[in-house]
């Protein structure tokens, strides 16, 4: 049944080029080697197995090798329908569950529909079948089963869709700032997998005109993680619009994570940044995140210097002395603080670039982009395009130094003040997908 002559036809390719697999159960040997001869004769070619029992027959649907399942209703351990229930039942476990055809000695039409109705997808009687028959009903009954499958593949593939846009719409809100001189940058950029992970960040403008903003990163990255996230998202949110002070703030998030994680080992990393209503200052609050990095100059002729944390204070969830303290920084004129995620200092430079700053195109593979390699980045990005759309030319620039796409997720945002109510700032989103986004030249 499986020599591959001329003229035969394969069932079906469900395994990549391996043959269908069809368990005949059947207990009655010359059924059995009737069976065999009715197959060959219908030029199908198929891998034939047999089982005696339900038992048997179990046992091997389990395994997730069987296509189609040939069964008989007289069975030692299952009387009638019995066998068609418990062998649906056992398929229903896995991923992919077998076509089943009944093949039994007893007529009637009622038997048939009954047979059906309890997940057969043909009922057969073996005084009345030939070859062709057989074969055209195993030919259909694999192909429904195919069928079937792709239909479950494409509805999760449809959930899987939706649920990942709910999670960047979390991950990536909008900001709630009216103040028009103020610009909002924010860029995400999944990992190697192309999924979702822990880093979120948001900015949201006070009834007082302050403007606060927080990026963050949940120890590791999966769905998990990236669910996380975006609790922590929204539960910042809530706490700026409820009138929390920043100070207060960070204490509050950490009872949300105790009582929102999944394990007590994940912790989350974090920094806030507080521009003040009259934008003469901001003040920085680290809880065991990188130090902020501060653009000034930012009409043409930009410097990009990173800060030095006072103090950076102990992630949330790790069960250490020690709180938070906000650092305050006195600002004058247009300024722009930038603030990150560890998956951009923490890309490898894999190949020679000649556009990294500072780096003299030399090839490096052990050396990683760091925070001195990112802020060159940022200052040249700046030099070379302006403030509007620096967070996506960043990203872009990293993945390429990195050779692809980045180990770990990696997340931007950059929130300053133009200097004048007259000039507006910029704002621009965008979340990329790091396997399929297209390098530049």
């Amino acid at each position: 049944m499986s020599s591959g002559d001329g003229g035969r036809e394969e069932a079906g390719d469900p395994a990549g080029g391996a043959l269908p697999c069809v368990l005949l159960v059947e207990d009655d040997d010359g059924d059995a080697l009737l069976v065999t001869e009715l197959l060959a004769d219908a030029e199908i070619d198929v891998e034939l197995r047999r089982a005696v029992s339900v038992s048997q027959a179990a046992a091997e649907v389990a395994t997730g090798t069987v296509d189609c399942l040939l069964v008989d209703l007289g069975l030692p351990d299952a009387a009638g329908l019995t066998a068609v229930q418990r062998l649906r039942h056992v398929g229903a476990r896995h991923a992919a569950s077998p076509a089943l055809v009944v093949l039994t000695g007893h007529s009637g039409v009622d038997l048939g529909v009954e047979a059906v109705a309890a997940g057969a997808d043909d009922y057969l009687v073996k005084g009345e079948v030939g070859p062709d028959l057989l074969g055209r009903s195993l030919r259909y009954a694999l192909q429904r089963r195919r069928s079937a499958e792709q239909e479950r593949a494409l509805y999760r593939g449809r959930v899987r869709a939706a649920e990942t846009a709910r999670l960047e719409k979390a991950l990536l809100p909008t900001p709630l700032v009216d103040d028009e001189a103020v610009s909002v940058l924010v860029g995400y950029l999944p990992g190697g997998e192309g999924l979702l992970g822990g880093d979120f960040f948001d900015t949201v403008e006070t009834p007082d005109g302050r403007v606060l903003s927080v990026i963050g990163d949940v120890a590791g990255h999966g769905p998990d993680e990236a669910a996380l996230g975006a609790t922590l998202r929204t539960a910042w949110r809530t706490l700026v619009l409820t009138g929390t002070p920043p100070e207060a703030i960070f204490p509050a998030l950490e009872t949300v994570l105790h009582t929102e994680r999944a394990r007590p080992e994940i912790f989350v990393t974090l920094c806030q940044v507080t521009v003040q209503a009259d934008r003469s200052a901001v003040e920085i609050c680290l809880a065991g995140h990188l130090a902020p990095m501060l653009l000034t100059g930012t009409d043409g002729t930009p410097g990009c210097e990173v800060l030095a944390p006072v103090e950076r204070g102990r992630a949330l969830g790790v069960p250490v002395p020690g709180g938070w303290t906000s650092q305050r920084l006195e600002l004058e004129g247009p300024f722009a603080v930038v603030t990150y995620t560890d998956g951009l200092v923490e890309a490898s430079l894999a190949a020679d670039e000649s556009s990294a700053p500072g780096r003299g195109g030399r090839r490096r593979a052990a050396l990683r982009v760091g925070v001195a390699g990112l802020a060159d980045l940022v200052r040249d990005e700046v030099e070379r395009g302006g403030l509007g759309g620096v967070v996506e030319r960043v990203l872009r620039r990293v993945r390429r130094l990195h050779g692809g796409p980045l180990a770990d997720d990696a997340a931007m945002l950059v929130v300053g003040w133009t200097g004048s109510e007259d000039v507006p700032g910029e704002r621009s989103a965008m979340l990329a997908d790091s396997v399929e986004w297209p390098d530049e030249s």
